[in-house]
């Protein structure tokens, strides 16, 4: 494990150790913290906003995360990519859940949901299609918040009718 996955996973345990809500607060707080809306954070900012959640790194930390997620060279990370890397990965139940759940909309099996797959049942408007890649992140955000197996298949189960 590098110095930035053994950062990465400092924060993620400080985070988990918060609750369900630890990684969307930290989420929230970025957010609020990115004056100007461009979706990135410096290594100061970085720095100065953990250390006021009380989840202290230091400048060296800092900076080697911001370069793990620099998508431009600009020198600050992309908060999306690095709260998405902060999440701790599914375990196989809740995998298997959300690929139950994907297929159930993916009716044509070619693993893209189009706009013809849900006619009539969803308006795809802002989002014509989705991959299972990009539904199984977007689980991956709610499955943080959820306790256990169980109770997260029982959720996606009952919310998908599967």
């Amino acid at each position: 494990m590098d110095t930035v996955d053994a950062t990465m996973e400092k924060l993620r345990v400080q985070c988990l150790a918060r609750g369900p809500s630890g990684i969307q607060g930290l989420a929230r707080f970025f957010r609020c913290l990115d004056q100007d809306g461009s979706g990135s954070l410096d290594a100061a900012e970085l720095q100065r906003g953990l250390a006021a959640l009380g989840m202290a790194l230091e400048p060296a930390e800092a900076e080697a995360v911001c370069r793990r997620w620099d998508r431009d060279g600009s020198g600050v990370l992309d908060l999306e990519e690095f709260l998405r890397a902060l999440r701790p990965s599914m375990s196989q139940a809740r995998e298997a859940i959300v690929a139950a759940a994907f297929a159930k909309l993916d009716r044509s099996g070619d693993g893209v949901v189009t706009v013809d797959d849900l006619r009539g049942v969803y308006s795809g408007r802002n989002h014509p299609k989705v991959t299972l890649a990009e539904f199984q992140d977007y689980y991956s955000g709610l499955s943080a918040s959820v306790d256990t197996d169980e109770e997260f298949v029982a959720m996606v189960t009952s919310a998908w009718r599967l």
